[in-house]
């Protein structure tokens, strides 16, 4: 049994651990620097630790012993685990879409002992496995296009937005700029712009540069594509609104009070979905071809607690990493990137399974489908 410990224990963390230990393959600690939100993971056979992130010798000693760290800890807190992880030789996962944390991680994880797996959630993380994967199809690349929303099934506000995940988050990706390829060379463009629209079983929406979202792809696809970008989906009438907060209201450079305004005004909802969309055009035995991948996820019980869509793909996108580690489907050590996994690969995944539409309590991840998933 592999010891695990997870950094956080606020929806996607408590979801994680809900996920692994139900799986009876892994001893699951958690840790969180809220009595409260430890109080609250609950289930049985958990173990919870108080632990202040920031201190750098807490966080060190906390890691000892552990085969693998993953941090479900806000994007500004994540660069003080991965260090630690680092300095102790323990296997890291993070979820995170900050580019410059990734960044870090990547210089941290030259010449590791052990494999750090940064952006293991749903974007980035399984929408460049997807992207990769249907990419490597073509002969050659034109054209590389992923969109990923995190929706209310019923929007009713101004917005048609609730909030289904981390604030700091959403407020990081709206803010900050965006890697992509254009016309062939690396850029960075911003947040918010490149508004459009299309339809998807019926219904509209639109889809703007978000920051993060790619991963690695970037520089996996460099002189490979001629354009590669990554939008976030919402319903038409959002990013106008946003622009109005962020830019004339100027609250692009008060994060905090932005957070605050959005979680006061804005219910979170139990009632979510998850869209995950990839078109990549090219070259395809002399053809100029399309193809292209779409999905939608809604929420399930997991442990017998009713989880959003938002957690649950996130949660099942760093949990199939780790198995995929341990199963040494993955490098053991140095910095690895979500599309060396192969989308059959992490789809067969007992917790990649949720990408395919399956609930898990249909995939009997504790009984005989466990030794098929990890094998």
């Amino acid at each position: 049994m592999h010891s695990i410990l997870v950094i956080g224990a606020g929806k996607i963390g408590s979801t994680i651990a809900d996920m692994l230990h139900e799986t009876g393959d892994y001893a699951v600690t958690v840790a969180d620097s809220s009595a409260a939100a430890l109080k609250a993971v609950g289930t049985p056979g958990i173990k919870t630790v108080q632990l202040d992130f920031a201190d750098a010798v807490a966080l060190q000693a906390a890691l000892k012993g552990h085969y693998a760290v993953l941090s479900a800890a806000p994007f500004h807190l994540t660069g003080h685990v991965a260090k630690a992880a680092r300095l102790n030789g323990v296997n890291y996962f993070d979820l995170t879409e900050d580019v410059a944390t990734t960044r870090m991680v990547k210089e941290l994880a030259e010449d590791a002992t052990t494999a750090l797996i940064p952006q293991c959630g749903l974007a980035p993380g399984f929408i460049s496995i997807a992207a990769h994967d249907i990419a490597s199809r073509f002969d050659k690349l034109d054209t590389v296009r992923l969109r990923v929303g995190a929706l209310p099934q019923y929007p009713s506000n101004a917005l048609s937005y609730n909030l289904t995940w981390s604030t700091d988050g959403v407020i990081n990706e709206y803010i900050e700029r965006c890697e992509a390829v254009v016309e062939g060379k690396l850029r960075e463009v911003p947040a918010m712009e490149e508004l459009e629209e299309f339809s998807l079983d019926g219904t509209r929406f639109e889809a703007f540069n978000t920051s993060g979202g790619l991963g690695t792809l970037c520089e996996t696809l460099d002189g490979k594509v001629r354009s590669l970008n990554y939008k976030t989906i919402r319903y038409p009438g959002h990013c106008a609104l946003m622009r109005v907060l962020l830019n004339d209201l100027q609250l692009s450079h008060r994060r905090e009070v932005l957070k605050d305004i959005l979680e006061h005004a804005v219910p979170a909802t139990m009632q979510d979905m998850v869209i995950v969309f990839v078109t990549v055009t090219g070259e395809r035995e002399g053809r100029h071809v399309q193809e292209t991948y779409a999905r939608k996820i809604y929420g399930q019980k997991v442990a017998g607690t009713l989880r959003t869509a938002i957690q649950v793909t996130t949660a099942a996108g760093i949990c199939a990493m780790l198995d995929l580690l341990v199963a040494g489907k993955l490098p053991q050590k140095g910095f690895v990137r979500q599309e060396e996994v192969g989308l059959e690969t992490f789809l067969a995944n007992r917790f990649g399974r949720v990408y395919a539409g399956e609930l898990l309590e249909d995939v009997d991840v504790a009984g005989k489908k466990r030794l098929d998933a990890v094998a």
